[in-house]
């Protein structure tokens, strides 16, 4: 049977699925199309060079034993990197079009509109009501990249939209700290759910409008038609519960909705910036009711992470920037999600305002505004010249091509410290090196993992050149 380069990359699609999570699938092998097969070599094209350098540092080897299986021993892969505008269009994601105005079906307004409230909650003589639950279409599952920092969290959640009030996740409380994604999530649920049964109820309300509509509705003796309403709900999210603290009278009444609604086999998704044992000011027995269910904490994303939402941002909006620049700004902007799309938006305001070039000064520009003090930037140099202190070398042994293994240890070390501790890419720093290429480095970084894994006194070794090269900085 003769084999063309769909049915291999098919085939090796199979196995890849099997070794991957499906996010990771999903965002860096979808994205992926095969172009030729000659003989040996199977060409597949993607979207642009950071792909190129993530598949190859990360995962170099199943892909190799992926493409044996199919080619044999002499199996190769090739890349062709789509560049500028011929860039491949990211698919479209279907939006919900949360808001209804057709015959027969009412949208209620007046359920958010707290400035003029009569009875809005109840309309009678109306038999079908749909209302509109206030979700942005834009947050969905497909673009909530998954991590080691939001595993649990988004696997329960996307149990949760398949099967509405169903699991064990009932209350599911999302907590973490500002900026890292906890109202994307808590609404991706709300999409999910509508997205699979359109006849069902669901509504998204922050706690201070929460407040609000109890507060008019108090105004109004409209306190039972406010509790009626919300009981019509099938999922409610409440976001930023923490909000709610102190305040006694907007507790007993959501206490009445949150129990009528979890009897009734209704979902109900919360957030909070703090799990909820911490929630001071909050009634005992609501905290009592948050923790029958599912709490999951979303934490500060690692460096990849950080580095796929960037590029899934970047897909999304059709943009292309440098791979250096990238890493720089994810170097930087660590602890907030929203901080990262934030300077991502400035940099191409800045770039087409001043009409300048992306390129990492113009980065550096930028994210002075996010960041109060920008931590002293470490460089190549400064780390190859620490090394051959520490190992009593000539600089210039590093980047020469001796192969004496103290030499060959003491330069796969400065390339392994130069990748964790800078902002350059895998190329910028295998050409500090002289000239070596991008697989050099990955090749480098695995030796000394390798050793680090096996030779304590080589790990002491590497612990006090990072001690030696952080005090160094703290003292410039």
């Amino acid at each position: 049977m003769i084999k063309d380069c769909t049915t291999v990359w098919d085939n090796c699609l199979r196995t890849i699925r099997r070794n991957v999570n499906s996010q990771s699938f999903k965002t860096w092998f979808e994205p992926i199309r095969p172009v030729r097969l000659d003989k040996n070599a199977l060409t597949i094209q993607v979207p642009n060079k950071f792909f190129y350098e993530w598949l190859e540092e990360h995962y170099v080897s199943l892909l190799k034993m992926t493409i044996r299986q199919e080619l044999g021993e002499k199996g190769r892969l090739e890349y062709q990197i789509l560049m500028g505008s011929k860039r491949e269009t990211p698919r479209p994601v279907k939006a919900i079009n949360a808001a209804t105005n057709g015959q027969g079906d009412i949208n209620v307004p007046g359920a958010f509109d707290t400035g003029n409230i009569k009875n809005p909650f109840v309309i009678p003589g109306i038999k079908k009501l749909k209302i509109d639950p206030q979700l942005n279409p834009s947050y969905i599952f497909d673009n909530f990249i998954e991590g080691d920092c939001n595993r649990l969290a988004r696997s329960a959640g996307y149990a949760i939209s398949r099967k509405p009030g169903g699991t064990a996740f009932n209350p599911f409380v999302i907590f973490g700290d500002v900026g890292l994604g906890k109202t994307h999530l808590a609404q991706a649920i709300g999409n999910d759910v509508l997205a699979n049964d359109s006849n069902r109820t669901v509504l998204y309300v922050s706690s201070e409008k929460f407040t609000n509509q109890i507060i008019e509705s108090i105004k109004n003796n409209a306190v039972n038609d406010f509790v009626n309403f919300y009981q019509l709900i099938d999922v409610l999210i409440v976001d930023d519960i923490q909000f709610l603290a102190n305040k006694q009278k907007t507790q007993e009444i959501f206490f009445h909705i949150f129990n009528q609604l979890h009897q009734n086999g209704k979902q109900i998704i919360l957030t909070s910036d703090r799990p909820p044992k911490d929630l001071d000011g909050m009634e005992e027995r609501l905290i009592s009711r948050f923790k029958w269910g599912l709490s999951a904490d979303l934490q500060a994303p690692d460096l990849e992470t950080r580095m796929a939402i960037l590029e899934a941002k970047m897909s999304q909006e059709g943009l292309d920037i440098p791979y250096d620049v990238i890493e720089f700004i994810c170097y930087n902007i660590k602890n907030n999600i929203r901080e990262l799309e934030g300077v991502l938006i400035s940099l191409v305001a800045q770039s087409m305002l001043n009409r300048r070039e992306i390129d990492l000064d113009l980065a550096k520009e930028v994210i002075k505004n996010f960041v109060k003090q920008m931590s002293k930037e470490i460089t190549v140099d400064f780390i190859q010249k620490l090394v051959a202190e520490h190992f009593d070398l000539p600089v210039d042994k590093l980047k020469g091509q001796t192969r004496k293994r103290s030499i060959v240890i003491a330069r796969q070390l400065s390339m392994y410290l130069a990748k964790n501790l800078t902002n350059k890419s895998l190329k910028a720093i295998g050409e500090n090196f002289g000239g070596r290429d991008h697989s050099t480095v990955i090749y480098s970084c695995k030796a000394v993992q390798d050793l680090l894994d096996t030779d304590m006194i080589f790990k002491d070794t590497v612990t006090d050149l990072e001690k030696k090269i952080k005090m160094s900085l703290n003292e410039k």
